[in-house]
């Protein structure tokens, strides 16, 4: 006679279940992770509620006593329009000049391995947290006209950097970059490189591999980094006054030219900032998706 078989379980009931009559611990349904049911408790409510009203009531106060009558005829003004026109212009230039140089980086610190690669990784988000005035001094240091690098540029080339529209532009691109490159390193290490090897298996070089098959998939931490660098670079000033100086039409940008306008006209310069403002939702508004609705 033979044994019988004993078939698996495949109802998906837990064993612990079945021992207890059927009545195992039940997950619950239509949750979503991380979150506890009940209201918050007092003492987290209160300082969570005090710094919401902490980053609010600026940002309120700016639209309350905004000159929304003279707003127009405030904007109009040519020294407005150079001052904005300029700020786009050498945030793109400088959102470029990160994107050529901050995705090859942040390949080489995802991809390879070589000694002092945590050092190099340090120092490259160290503008991150550098005073922006220390950074200007550092450029003028080394890019300057009697700089380590600047005086062979000038000598050699006849280009000269600081407090020129060039000058900005280097400005921002040094302190927007590391956000590009942590943004691009992290999708990188996100992306299965075993698309890669496959290509290259397939008899494609390494550069073809990251052109046509890597670009593609990190194309959104690109994007996202591209824009987090673009608005970092619109509202740099330490860094560019120091290094690039404020002269209108040439260096002074829009966060000058807030910051020239609050000495002498302070609706203007609450004008000004209300166009900052507008960048920064919208900036906020196009990573919704990646921030917003990837917690909610």
């Amino acid at each position: 006679m033979s044994d019988p078989v004993i078939s698996p379980d495949t109802s998906g009931a837990p064993a612990a279940d079945t021992l207890a009559g059927g009545r195992g611990p039940r997950r619950g349904r239509g949750r979503t992770p991380g979150r506890v049911r009940g209201g918050p408790p007092l003492p987290l409510l209160l300082p969570a509620l005090v710094g919401l009203a902490f980053l609010l009531l600026p940002l309120l106060a700016l639209l309350v006593r905004a000159p929304w009558r003279s707003l127009p005829e405030q904007l109009a003004k040519p020294e407005v329009w150079q001052a904005l026109q300029l700020s786009l212009f050498s945030a793109t230039a400088a959102t470029a000049v990160s994107l050529v140089l901050g995705v090859p980086l942040a390949w080489l610190l995802a991809r390879t391995e070589f000694p002092g690669r945590g050092l190099v990784r340090a120092l490259v988000t160290l503008p991150l947290v550098l005073p922006p005035v220390v950074g200007g001094v550092a450029l003028l240091l080394a890019l300057g006209r009697n700089g380590i690098v600047g005086k062979l540029l000038d000598s050699w080339f006849g280009i000269t950097l600081p407090f020129t529209t060039a000058g900005v532009v280097v400005a921002e691109a040094f302190v927007a970059m590391p956000f590009l490159v942590i943004s691009v390193e992290g999708t990188l290490r996100a992306a299965d490189p075993r698309y890669e090897e496959a290509a290259t298996t397939l008899g494609a070089s390494r550069f073809t591999a990251f052109r046509r098959v890597t670009l593609p998939l990190i194309a959104p931490g690109i994007a996202a980094g591209s824009v987090l660098a673009w608005a970092r670079a619109l509202g740099e000033f330490g860094a560019t006054i120091t290094f690039a100086g404020n002269f209108p039409g040439r260096t002074q940008t829009m966060p000058l030219a807030v910051y020239l306008a609050l000495q002498s006209d302070p609706d203007a310069a609450i004008a000004l900032s209300l166009v900052l403002l507008l960048v920064s939702i919208a900036v906020l508004a196009g990573l919704r998706d990646r921030w917003m609705t990837a917690t909610s």
